[in-house]
């Protein structure tokens, strides 16, 4: 799949090119409405790119393992948000995702400070957090003297 140029907020040409617009989609200087796409081409940047603006696209899927091999297709990989009351399946989401993190019941962009929040793949390196702020500028080193043993 040949996929467009990163998106940094709503992107009207996926509805030029097929996407349903379901509500939002409009803008009022650097304000962007929240937007709601629905049968948006699989090639389209809002789908395929990480997207920097208040858009969710609306994807069907024909079964639960269906789900979960379309969010490892994607070169990026933030967080998930998997919304189920299955026990089961939240640990299938949890084995199977390819995901700096995985949030049940929740929606992915959530965090808090002591969360290690962060990606893997093209979704960036290491991760947040206080505590990994503390390992980013810390050096750690070693010193060992080692004392030869006494004569007596």
């Amino acid at each position: 799949m040949r996929c467009g140029r990163n998106i940094f907020a709503t992107d009207p040409m996926a509805v030029a090119r097929g996407a349903r617009l379901l509500c939002g989609g409009t803008r009022d200087g650097a304000m962007l409405e929240a937007t709601l796409l629905d049968e948006v081409p699989p090639s389209e940047a809002v789908v395929c790119k990480e997207a920097f603006g208040p858009v969710a696209v609306l994807s069907r899927f024909r079964d639960f393992d269906q789900a979960l091999a379309q969010v490892n297709a994607s070169a990026f990989g933030l967080q998930a948000g998997v919304f189920t009351r299955d026990l089961y399946r939240a640990q299938r989401a949890w084995d199977a995702l390819e995901v700096g993190g995985v949030l049940i019941g929740d929606v992915p962009s959530f965090r808090v400070d002591h969360m290690p929040y962060g990606g893997v793949k093209d979704s960036g390196l290491g991760r947040e957090g206080i505590r990994f702020a503390m390992e980013d500028m810390t050096e750690i080193r070693l010193l060992l003297v080692r004392t030869p043993p006494s004569r007596t």
